[in-house]
């Protein structure tokens, strides 16, 4: 690649890594304030500002799940077309987030960039550029992470039941629903720290790739505005998959709505802390499917939650495959 086209391509590069962090923002914090807004704990607009700042925060300081995404999938500096690879990727991935998020499901952005991540490059350079077992971990913790979710959220509601099965509903929701408004800070804070690094990750494998860099060390500058990006698209929210997380899996109250919280938080930080991508997404609706088990299992509209687990099996190998046939596209006209 010529030099100054170089820059030129990661110019676009950056553009699309932070529309796609935008589209993040409020596709997935929907997602963390869900549960907040949908027992009343905070009102919408209110929700999403405390969001959109612990979203910001979270994203600022850790980095750790970005140098995953930057070299597990494949080795960037080995790659022939990295940059054309990374912009394949990232248009495959904002229109898989865009699809998802006007028919209101709770799709996964993490699936949709690995997927595409991982099609693009098969695409470009065949199957032996992929490092099968740095994939194999991430998609191995995306898959665990939403039953473990599950079971903890199943676990952590049965706990509360039986703790507070003496106590007046009016108190009890009372209190829960002001214990909200902190998991709902926590829970945004925790998206910030996993999600936010994607964009980070998929700039640095570029950078990587253009040779502009050589260490998956993430720069300020791309901290800051993958972090903006996201806090501004946190601020815009995404209404039609509250309504989705909120009202249509089960009937939420607030000691529900708590308890999926701290699960979320629980399992999302425990991502971030182990440098693995988790899906904030599928961890936020496992949770609140196993405290819905936990209350009544008739009570969850399965259903529902079936069409949402059919989009997360899809995910992955839609978003490879239109990756594929983008790179195709931008090495007939560009290559």
């Amino acid at each position: 690649m010529h030099i100054d086209t170089t820059y030129l391509m990661l110019g676009i590069v950056v553009f699309l890594a932070l529309a796609f962090d935008f589209i993040n923002g409020f596709h997935d914090t929907a997602n963390a304030i869900a549960t907040t807004v949908s027992t009343r704990a905070l009102k919408p607009r209110v929700a999403i500002l405390m969001a959109s700042a612990m979203n910001f925060v979270g994203a600022i300081l850790f980095t750790g799940v970005a140098k995953t995404i930057g070299g597990s999938v494949a080795n960037p500096l080995v790659l022939e077309n990295g940059v054309e690879i990374v912009i394949a990727t990232l248009i495959s991935a904002i229109a898989w987030n865009l699809i998802t998020w006007w028919f209101g499901i709770p799709s996964s952005s993490s699936h949709a960039l690995i997927g595409s991540l991982a099609g693009a490059v098969v695409s470009a350079e065949g199957w032996g550029s992929i490092n099968a077992g740095g994939f194999k971990d991430i998609v191995l913790g995306l898959v665990l992470s939403p039953l473990i979710a599950f079971s903890i959220g199943f676990i952590v509601m049965t706990i509360l039941k039986k703790v507070f099965a003496n106590f007046s509903p009016h108190k009890l929701n009372k209190g829960f629903r002001s214990g909200q408004i902190l998991t709902a800070a926590l829970q945004s804070f925790a998206h910030g720290t996993n999600d936010a690094q994607k964009a980070m990750g998929i700039i640095v494998f570029a950078l990587m790739a253009a040779n502009v860099q050589e260490t998956d060390n993430v720069p300020l500058w791309v901290k800051i505005s993958a972090a903006l990006a996201m806090a501004l698209g946190t601020s815009i929210g995404g209404y039609k998959i509250i309504k989705t997380m909120g009202t249509k899996i089960f009937k939420i109250e607030p000691i529900n709505g708590f308890a999926a919280d701290v699960t979320s938080y629980s399992v999302i930080m425990t991502g971030t802390m182990l440098h693995f991508p988790v899906s904030s997404t599928h961890v936020i609706t496992s949770s609140i499917l196993g405290v819905g088990s936990a209350k009544r299992f008739a009570s969850v509209k399965w259903g529902i939650a079936g069409k949402i687990v059919m989009s997360w099996i899809i995910t992955i190998p839609i978003s490879s495959i239109f990756a594929a046939l983008v790179f195709q596209v931008i090495k007939l006209i560009f290559l």
